[in-house]
């Protein structure tokens, strides 16, 4: 099974960020380095593997809008998984942001899990401070509609 650079890019970042979960982001060299370790990829594709994890698969790239959201840039030459709630390129609109299960060799399927039950769903690093604030208070008006608790908070 033939695996694809951009998601040999991000099997590495998905197993550093498992391997350091006191780490944000990390450098493209240490992505690159790691896909290199894994052997997942022939070591003489280094810089097409360069190439992928600083344009291809960053979602937050607008000069290079490719069809993937599979990293967001942190600051330059530093990334991190890309989760649903970061903001992108809108170019990127429909490009996938994990591999597909059945196209990775099978000991890095569980990564797939992972990404979805911990990195996104809230068991590994911190989300954005901002986003995390949506829908806090929604219970104050949940039996009423809006315009009416505008109506009632005014009156009082």
């Amino acid at each position: 099974m033939q695996t694809q650079v951009a998601d040999e890019i991000w099997i590495a970042t998905a197993l550093l960020h498992r391997q350091h979960p006191d780490r944000s982001d990390f450098s493209v060299d240490e992505i690159v380095m790691r896909a290199k370790a894994e052997n997942v990829v022939d070591k003489q594709l280094h810089d097409e593997l360069r190439e992928h994890a600083i344009q291809h698969c960053v979602v937050n790239n607008a000069y290079n809008p490719g069809r993937y959201r599979m990293l967001f840039q942190t600051s330059k030459g530093r990334c991190r998984l890309f989760r649903p709630e970061d903001p992108f390129d809108l170019g990127r609109n429909l490009g996938r942001f994990t591999p597909r299960k059945d196209e990775m060799a099978q000991k890095y399927r569980e990564l797939i899990d992972w990404y979805w039950n911990e990195y996104v769903g809230g068991g590994g690093q911190a989300a954005d401070p901002i986003l995390a604030l949506r829908g806090l208070g929604k219970a104050i008006w949940a039996d009423e509609h809006a315009d009416a608790y505008v109506e009632r908070l005014r009156e009082g």
